[in-house]
């Protein structure tokens, strides 16, 4: 008891993108327990009974009978490597997201992402010769987490990021990239999962140009008054040491900044939301 009670703590004082990436893990981990259980109990085959309820139905019929699945899907994993790719990819793009928009923010565009990637699911079943009189199962953090891939390649395209065998490389290209790549899987094995994930493209897309417009207006707004200390501005010292770590991220990638800067960053990109 003293450990679950340690890791509820830890939980509990945790920022909204670690709250995420623990749910996701935590369900995985309750998912593979049970798959063990199902084997050892000489039923091996009931896993999938239990993964139908977190898994999104394609037919409207049998979401009516769970409609929770609309938001469990996107909280769940249940192949290794798929977890993997989406946790890594939603902490690096998480953190750089939060730099600007905030946790809030974050937890928004994941939920919305991961249901416009559902109703894209659905109605590609539903719509598309190719995968109508079919059904099929959604399940995974995807669509949710390249929302905030999209969202973050708008909002700082030049940062970047260290890749293995090519180094320092901007994000605009990685999302480029990776939507390239999901346009080319919608006529592969898992069409539907690819387009839940044009729905969570164009989830990201708009978050991001609308945020942006509300953020010129609000810069606009406050350029005619003098930042104050305390209310949540900034003085003119504070946004040049902030526009110098912004560039420092822009040239070397986040991994360049110091610990130091790092909190630094942290807490004046609060102040200013």
């Amino acid at each position: 008891m003293e450990v679950i009670d340690r890791l509820r703590a830890t939980l509990a004082s945790s920022g909204m993108l670690m709250k995420i990436i623990c749910i996701n893990i935590g369900v995985f981990i309750a998912l593979r327990l049970c798959a063990i259980v199902c084997i050892f109990s000489g039923s091996p085959g009931y896993i999938g009974n239990i993964l139908a309820q977190v898994e999104l139905p394609s037919a409207p019929s049998m979401l009516l009978t769970r409609p929770w699945t609309i938001l469990t899907y996107m909280f769940a994993q249940y192949d290794l490597m798929h977890i993997i790719f989406n946790m890594l990819w939603l902490y690096w793009f998480g953190t750089m997201f939060r730099m600007v928009a905030g946790e809030r923010q974050l937890i928004t565009l994941y939920l919305y992402g991961g249901i416009a990637g559902a109703v894209l699911f659905i109605a590609g079943y539903a719509v598309l010769p190719f995968l109508h009189g079919s059904s099929g199962w959604l399940i995974g953090s995807s669509a949710s987490v390249i929302a905030i891939v999209t969202a973050v390649a708008i909002l700082m395209p030049d940062v970047k990021m260290h890749l293995l065998f090519f180094g320092a490389v901007a994000v605009k290209w990685i999302a480029l990239v990776t939507i390239l790549l999901v346009l080319i899987g919608v006529t592969g094995s898992n069409a539907g999962g690819e387009i839940a994930h044009i729905g969570g493209v164009l989830t990201g897309l708009l978050f991001a140009l609308r945020y942006k417009k509300i953020g010129y207006k609000r810069s606009s707004k406050k350029s005619a008054v003098p930042p104050q200390a305390g209310n949540g501005g900034l003085t003119p010292d504070e946004q040049r040491e902030l526009d110098t770590i912004l560039e420092k991220i822009k040239k070397s990638g986040y991994s360049a900044l110091t610990p130091a800067e790092r909190d630094r960053l942290f807490n004046v990109s609060r102040r200013i939301r």
